[in-house]
């Protein structure tokens, strides 16, 4: 017994020196992985009933003065950015993001929800992205704390699979004109079996120049749409968008930006508010909308920004009942503690108005605490 023990030690000690003497490997993968994300928490305050409450989409048809307090930290989110290894001249990198707005799931029980995962191959001339990221279509983003950043209120966009090819040209020094173009799964309306994608993909584009601008920071503008058609029972519905998007620099720390769309059968894209597809005659929906946002760097760990959004159906595709007008005009305060923590306030003035019925109004405050990483 005696001899099988001292054996085992032996042993032990042998493979424990051996380990030592080996090179340790990268505990997360041999690749170059860096892990990102930020923790926030967010309690608002509603007068009015909204949709879904925890952000705003728009107020509920019924919600006028039936006020709501919510709080929740499902917009926390994680990523990771894995680059390399290089193939030649050609540079390979991918991406995973999810937050916790998945459906389905109590409120203390928050579902994982992917928002982006594809691949990206860079060469000295273009680039190749390929799986699921934000459309092409009306690249900007209102700096809100509102989660739905001004989606279904004039902000045109999501994420979805897609296949997406970039072409950058140096015209002159800080001076590049960007075309991007891809095939973009079609996501339909969700009131029929089949959701849409019959037909094929939507084809989306956007030519985009920044040149410098006051201070010689960038000032960029872009032209972008998408066409695609949905198919129903052999029923086809187009959708199609055309779009401008600016950032424009103002003075020094003051930026403007803003996006202006108009288009046909919007819902997959947040347009439309919501609604894309009349379902009694199978046709889409026109409309039209944008946004506006001025953001303020004064110093000292402070950003303000104040904007308005709008969207708006043409009445005369809506049946009684839907949603014809939606309307937010916002502001906020952002302070940086560090350069990890922040705290927020939001307070937004929402309107919508209904076919055939009042407008409903609501005045939302929201407080945020986040912490990136």
């Amino acid at each position: 017994m005696m001899t099988r023990m001292l054996v085992a030690i032996t042993l032990i000690t042998t493979m424990t020196c051996l380990a030592a003497d080996q090179p340790k490997n990268n505990v997360w993968s041999q690749l170059d992985v860096q892990v990102y994300g930020r923790l926030k928490a967010d309690v608002s305050y509603d007068s009015s009933r909204v949709e879904p409450g925890d952000y705003v989409k728009w107020v509920t048809r019924s919600g006028q003065d039936d006020d709501e307090t919510n709080i929740t930290a499902n917009e926390s989110r994680l990523g990771l950015i894995i680059k390399g290894p290089e193939a030649g001249k050609i540079k390979t990198s991918g991406r995973v993001e999810v937050d916790f707005y998945g459906n389905g799931a109590a409120e203390n029980k928050a579902e994982i929800m992917m928002r982006h995962a594809y691949i990206q191959l860079d060469g000295p001339r273009c680039s190749v992205l390929a799986g699921q990221t934000s459309d092409i279509i009306s690249p900007l983003v209102p700096r809100t704390l509102n989660y739905s950043v001004l989606w279904w209120c004039g902000n045109m966009g999501y994420r979805r699979p897609q296949v997406r090819l970039t072409k950058q040209f140096e015209i002159a020094k800080d001076t590049t004109f960007k075309v991007d173009a891809g095939i973009t799964r079609t996501i339909g309306d969700s009131f029929v079996a089949e959701s849409g994608e019959d037909f094929g993909p939507t084809l989306q584009a956007r030519a985009g120049l920044t040149i410098p601008g006051l201070d010689n920071k960038p000032l960029s503008v872009g032209l972008s749409g998408h066409w695609g058609k949905e198919e129903y029972s052999n029923t086809e519905v187009a959708t199609w968008s055309g779009n401008i998007d600016a950032s424009i620099p103002l003075d020094k720390g003051v930026t403007l930006k803003g996006e202006w769309f108009i288009g046909r059968n919007l819902d997959a894209l947040l347009g439309g508010i919501g609604q894309g597809v009349r379902q009694a005659t199978m046709e889409g929906i026109d409309a039209k909308g944008g946004w506006v946002a001025a953001e303020l760097e004064p110093g000292c760990g402070w950003s303000l920004t104040a904007g308005v959004g709008l969207d708006n159906p043409d009445d005369q595709d809506l049946a009684n009942g839907d949603r014809k007008m939606n309307r937010c005009i916002f502001g906020n305060a952002i302070y940086s503690i560090n350069k990890n923590a922040k705290v927020g306030v939001e307070l937004s003035s929402w309107r919508t108005e209904y076919v055939g019925g009042p407008s409903v109004d609501d005045v939302r405050c929201q407080f945020s605490v986040i912490y990136e990483f």
